[in-house]
């Protein structure tokens, strides 16, 4: 495994591979890699001949007052976990390499972008998009792999990517799950024990939820409130940004359900914003 800090360099190493008809798999992260990442990364080599991962925190998509400083890092464990399973190389820009001075071209998808986290998180999904642009020309990969529990954020590169005729395959991959249902998230690593065991209520409301559109309930209304009162048991509960019922591909908000919809949440477990969502 080697790892290249610098952009062209993995540029032309991508393209050079891809002149001998190898096929390019790109997992872009933030670092601190759990389950979830690795899950993406054994998706990967299954379907690549070289795998790449990017470790790269993006100040672009935290705002004002978000998590920037505080993000969890460790290169040396990520780098150790890649070599386990058997990344061929990890690209590791410096912010410099990136953004450098004078940097002021940017990209945004308008509708989708909106609602959900967008209202939360105002140039958050700007962000998203810039640097996934970015990563996409340095690495040039065939197939680009990223989890559905950042739903919002699947649909928006997806739209980038057929907008923008990029030649990448977005490949959204299923939520990975700790054993008692808690999603995986990088930022489970700041909850303590007890907001930990609260954090669990998310999983259990999205599932209440689940439970009564399979029993037969479609009025949209009814289904939310449920998943709210789930959730507002949660003992160090903060806040519910939002829990809604949207269409799996527009991301509107739906009045009836149906097969495929999706129920997303945001939700602050104390000073944790986690987010989470469950398909019917």
């Amino acid at each position: 495994m080697q790892v290249i800090n610098n952009p062209k360099q993995m540029q032309d190493l991508t393209l050079s591979l891809k002149k001998e008809g190898k096929r390019i798999g790109f997992v872009p992260t933030m670092g601190y890699l759990h389950e979830g990442h690795l899950s993406l990364i054994r998706c990967s080599k299954k379907e690549n001949d070289i795998t790449v991962v990017s470790i790269f925190v993006n100040p672009l998509q935290f705002g004002k007052n978000e998590d920037l400083d505080k993000y969890p890092r460790d290169f040396e464990r990520d780098k150790t976990l890649c070599q386990k399973e058997g990344v061929d190389f990890i690209f590791y820009p410096d912010y410099k390499d990136m953004y450098p001075e004078g940097y002021q071209t940017y990209v945004e998808v308008v509708e989708l972008s909106k609602g959900l986290c967008g209202d939360f998180r105002p140039g958050h999904f700007k962000g998203v998009t810039t640097v996934v642009l970015k990563l996409f020309n340095i690495v040039c990969p065939d197939n680009a792999y990223f989890g559905k529990k950042d739903y919002q954020q699947l649909k928006v590169i997806e739209r980038m990517v057929k907008d923008l005729n990029l030649p990448v395959n977005v490949i959204g991959c299923p939520i990975v799950r700790e054993p008692d249902g808690l999603a995986m998230s990088s930022r489970n690593s700041y909850l303590s024990k007890e907001e930990r065991d609260s954090a669990l209520f998310i999983y259990k409301g999205l599932i209440e939820g689940k439970k009564l559109f399979e029993s037969g309930e479609k009025n949209s209304k009814k289904i939310k409130e449920i998943v709210i009162d789930t959730i507002k048991k949660a003992p160090l509960l903060k806040e519910i940004q939002y829990v809604e019922l949207v269409d799996k591909s527009s991301l509107k908000p739906k009045e009836t359900a149906e097969k495929g919809d999706i129920i997303a949440v945001a939700v602050y477990i104390e000073n944790t914003r986690l987010i989470d969502n469950i398909e019917l």
